[in-house]
C-alpha cells in the first residue's frame, strides 16, 4: 500500500512540475541542435533536422516527457523548437544556397508563417533557453524582442551563448550586453559545457 501511495504522489509531481521550455533565436543560431543534443540524452533520439540554410525549422517542433537529473533533483518537461525569429525575410537570401527561386520564396513565406508561430507560442511555454550564436552581435532587435516579451510575460528564461568551439566566438560580449541575465556558454555541437547547462536548467525551471 505504501508503495502504491508513493508512486501515486510521484506522478502528481511529476505532472504538476512538468513545464514547457521552448527554444528561441535567431535562424542558424544552434536551437535544434541543442534540441537534438537534449532529446539524445535524456530520450535517445533527436528531434528536428539541421542545416546550413537559414529557417531549416519553419514549424514548431515538440518532444513531451523529457526528464533531467542533476544532483538528485529531475526536471520534467517538454521541449519546444521553435522557428527562427527574424525581423524581416527576404527570399533572396536563399538563392545563394542553391535553392530556385520558386524553392527561395516558398521557404520565406514557411519561414514567415513559423515566426507568427513562434511568438503565438510565448502564451504556452513556461521556460525559454534564448539560444544566440556567440560569433554574432547579439544585440540584434529579435533578440532585444524576445528579450522583451519574456520579461513582460515573466517567463524564467536562460540565454545560451552557443558555438563557443568558434575563433570567434565571445561569451563575454553577450554577458556584457546582457548582464542582468544568466549566460550559458555552450557548443551544442560539440557538447562542451552541457552538464553545466543541465544544471542551470534544473535550477531555474524546476
Amino acid at each position: 500500500m505504501n508503495n502504491f501511495f508513493k508512486t501515486l504522489l510521484d506522478r502528481l509531481l511529476r505532472r504538476r512540475r512538468k513545464v514547457k521550455i521552448g527554444l528561441y533565436g535567431h535562424p542558424n543560431s544552434g536551437k535544434t541542435t541543442l534540441a537534438n543534443t537534449i532529446c539524445e540524452d535524456w530520450i535517445g533520439k533527436p528531434l528536428g533536422v539541421i542545416s546550413d540554410i537559414p529557417h531549416e525549422t519553419r514549424t514548431v517542433y515538440k518532444q513531451e516527457e523529457v526528464v533531467i537529473e542533476k544532483d538528485g533533483a529531475k526536471l520534467y518537461f517538454d521541449i519546444i523548437d521553435t522557428p527562427g525569429v527574424a525581423t524581416k525575410v527576404d527570399y533572396k537570401n536563399f538563392l545563394k544556397y542553391g535553392l530556385s527561386e520558386r524553392e527561395a520564396k516558398e521557404r520565406a513565406k514557411e519561414a514567415t508563417k513559423g515566426i507568427i508561430e513562434a511568438i503565438k507560442w510565448l502564451d504556452d511555454v513556461t521556460g525559454v533557453l534564448l539560444v544566440m550564436d556567440s560569433a554574432e552581435d547579439p544585440l540584434t532587435q529579435a533578440n532585444i524582442t524576445i528579450i522583451g516579451n519574456l520579461e513582460a510575460r515573466k517567463i524564467p528564461f536562460l540565454i545560451i551563448a552557443n558555438k563557443i568551439d568558434l575563433p570567434e566566438s565571445s561569451a563575454d560580449r553577450i554577458s556584457a550586453v546582457f548582464p542582468q541575465h544568466t549566460v550559458v556558454p555552450i557548443s551544442a555541437l560539440h557538447r562542451e559545457n552541457i552538464e553545466q547547462l543541465y544544471m542551470e536548467m534544473v535550477k531555474r525551471f524546476r
